[in-house]
């Protein structure tokens, strides 16, 4: 990605019960007041800066268990 732009990090998960769906950065926090995560948990980073690069992860759990997808972003 090019610094100052907008990165959008899509993670489908679906499921009956719908499961819970959560965003982590691995070795880090999400950008604080950069960052928001739409109903179809769509990761959204506002004017990402190099210290946004890393790996974040996609998390999904339900009562039937636990499934994790990773991307890997580079600034």
């Amino acid at each position: 990605a090019v610094a100052g732009s907008t990165v959008e990090l899509g993670c489908g998960a679906q499921g009956d019960p719908a499961p819970r769906v959560q965003w982590h950065k691995e070795r880090g926090d999400l950008p604080w007041g950069r960052h928001e995560v739409d109903q179809d948990h769509t990761l959204r980073l506002y004017a990402v800066m190099p210290a946004d690069a890393g790996t974040y992860v996609c998390t999904a759990q339900s009562q039937l268990g636990t499934a994790a997808a990773t991307a890997r972003l580079h600034v």
